[in-house]
């Protein structure tokens, strides 16, 4: 039995006893921070029975001492003194909660009653899972998140193709998911991996199916829901009970109303609302002007969408039309056009009836 591996087995039954001490906290790491005087007086081979003995000496307030010893029968085979540092752990686990000992928890995480945490989890510091909330699967978290009751992240997808491959959900830090938010993970015919970005708020009973990309920043109204394979891009907003068809994108600073069906792509700098179909109510100024973006940028994107929506070219000429404008050019609106181009879908650039402008501004 190499040295190495001897002073591992005193060091973590020297933890054990450190741990069991009445005055030691209650959720505690201990962690071997020295030895000295390490003497190995002979070797321990297959078939020997290794007897540790350990005795706690001085201890201060995080660094304790212990005398380490390990028999083979009568005989003293090592022996070393372990300097130990203890350090106190802010994690706080429920008891009633179920957490699989292969899950890895991050410091100051706190975990509430009846919460289910599985064996592929990986949450980071600071986080705290509600009551009863269930993470499972291949799932990471990020830093500071906070998962409110009877939240369900990282469970199998929807998919009836889904065999029980090892996919994943990636979630970025700060993020907020509110009670009955449902996450699943990936599939392997979509790139296996779910992500969620950064600081993204999840409002009751969202939905985020298999295989969907979340940007940063965004805001999900109640009931809101993603199909499978859904691009949403940084800053978007989509309102309660919207719903966004399968291989659909939303893109960035885009604004989407309440109980709206997008079944294309919607465009990133706009308002768009409705079902039958959803129709593009100009550019998002009032969230434009929220996020900090230049009354100079603002106006070229609304001079954009005249182009695209009022003007009586059709979607290439007015496209050909916005690139030889001069007075436009900026970085949100060379990306507008490049969302336009590159869509498979294709987008939402069906105007909004003055009717349906006059009956929104009333709401």
């Amino acid at each position: 039995m190499p040295g190495v591996l001897m002073l591992e087995s005193l060091s973590q039954a020297a933890a054990m006893l450190l741990l069991q001490r009445e005055d030691a906290p209650p959720t505690a790491r201990v962690y071997l921070r020295g030895v000295n005087d390490a003497k190995f007086r002979r070797q321990v081979v297959p078939g020997d029975r290794l007897r540790l003995e350990i005795s706690l000496g001085r201890r201060r307030s995080r660094l304790a001492r212990a005398q380490a010893t390990a028999f083979v029968g009568d005989q003293i085979v090592a022996e070393a003194e372990l300097l130990l540092g203890l350090e106190p752990d802010r994690t706080e686990i429920d008891p009633r909660a179920v957490v699989h000992p292969l899950a890895q928890i991050g410091d100051g995480t706190t975990i509430g009653p009846h919460a289910s945490i599985g064996p592929n989890v990986r949450i980071g510091r600071n986080c705290r899972i509600g009551a009863s909330a269930v993470v499972d699967g291949w799932t990471e978290i990020g830093d500071d998140t906070e998962i409110y009751p009877f939240g369900s992240i990282g469970l199998a997808p929807q998919d009836l193709k889904y065999q029980g491959e090892p996919t994943k959900l990636v979630i970025g830090r700060r993020n907020i998911f509110r009670e009955f938010v449902t996450i699943n993970r990936g599939t392997r015919g979509g790139g296996g991996v779910t992500t969620i970005g950064d600081r993204n708020v999840f409002m009751a009973y969202v939905h985020v199916a298999h295989d969907c990309k979340v940007g940063d920043n965004t805001i999900f109204g109640p009931h809101a829901t993603l199909g499978g394979h859904v691009a949403v891009e940084s800053f978007a907003n989509i309102s309660a009970g919207s719903a966004v068809h399968q291989f659909c994108r939303v893109g960035q600073h885009g604004f989407i109303g309440g109980y709206s069906v997008i079944t294309k792509d919607a465009l990133p700098y706009a308002r768009t609302v409705g079902s039958r179909p959803a129709r593009i109510f100009g550019a998002n100024t009032i969230g434009l002007e929220r996020r900090g973006m230049s009354p100079d940028v603002i106006g070229k994107l609304k001079r954009t969408f005249r182009y695209l929506l009022q003007s009586k070219l059709n979607t290439t000429k007015a496209l050909q039309q916005i690139q030889k404008d001069r007075t436009l050019a900026c970085a949100e609106v060379e990306h507008l056009l490049d969302f336009i181009r590159s869509s498979t879908r294709g987008v939402i650039l069906r105007r909004a009836s003055r009717r349906a402008e006059e009956v929104l501004l009333d709401e």
